[in-house]
């Protein structure tokens, strides 16, 4: 299951550690401690509360043929014996991407899993974030 520390948390949700703090006191969010390390949250609950969150998103015009990469959670993985539909939240953004089953499996996707979606004309190419503060050990 993966685990998210709290500033990572925010920062996927959009909000300061401090609102992810609140939530967790108000009973939003569960937080755990992570063997000897820091108070993490759960990926699969953050997913379900970065859905909850998002708005829909407004139109966007955009201009050109320029790269973008949105950094989200995961918050559905469809897989069939061939293909797989991914779900990313990226703040306010739902954005989803089909691809092999393969593809999928090898990079591990599940619910709760950060990662970036690399969205060029019409692909959008999903892939684990690197960032090594993403998750708790």
């Amino acid at each position: 299951m993966p685990q998210i520390k709290i500033a990572e948390a925010a920062a996927l949700l959009g909000v300061s550690d401090d609102t992810v703090r609140r939530w967790a006191d108000q009973g939003r969010l569960r937080l755990r401690k992570s063997g000897s390390g820091p108070l993490v949250v759960d990926g699969v609950e953050l997913a379900d509360l970065a859905r909850e969150l998002a708005d829909p998103p407004a139109p966007v015009r955009t201009g050109g043929s320029a790269r973008n990469s949105l950094r989200g959670i995961v918050t559905k993985v469809t897989r069939d014996t061939v293909m797989a539909q991914v779900e990313l939240q990226a703040g306010p953004f739902r954005v989803v991407s089909l691809m092999s089953r393969e593809a999928a499996d090898e990079l591990r996707l599940e619910v709760g899993t950060v990662a970036v979606a690399t969205i060029k004309a019409t692909n959008v190419v999903v892939d684990l974030d690197d960032a090594p503060a993403g998750h708790a050990s």
